[in-house]
């Protein structure tokens, strides 16, 4: 059986090497810089930011050249050339504004409530 100062010193060697005393982190303190150096290097971090949905997207920031949304409600889908749909909407309009535009253009599913009126737009790769 390890003496008092003993286990002290491994509970100070498994922590990190801090002092047993230390008072942990409250939410008014400042996170340590090793938190935010492991949240920016995580890897995960740096696909998530890259791999945006093309829904959030502009569509100057959109690599294809043909632009599909489908409506989950009523199964219609819509092309529409990113070169036509930049000239109607401007560069730096949002697939997902455009995509609910062109499916609302064209809407069958017409209720007369605002909350269920329109379609449900499913943005997809092509």
């Amino acid at each position: 059986m390890p003496t008092p100062k003993q286990m002290e010193k491994l509970a100070a060697a498994s922590i990190g090497g801090k002092a047993v005393g230390a008072r942990p982190l409250g939410p008014q303190d400042e996170m340590p810089d090793e938190y935010w150096h492991a949240v920016l290097n995580d890897a995960q971090f740096e696909t998530r930011s890259s791999e945006r949905s093309s829904a959030g997207q502009r569509l100057s920031e959109i690599p294809q050249h043909v632009l599909r949304v489908s409506c989950r409600r009523c199964e219609r889908i819509v092309e529409i050339q990113k070169a036509d749909a930049i000239r109607l909407y401007g560069q730096q309009a949002s697939w997902r504004e455009v995509g609910q535009r062109l499916l609302n253009n064209t809407c069958q599913n017409r209720t007369g409530r605002y909350e269920a009126d329109g379609c449900w737009p499913a943005f997809e790769p092509v």
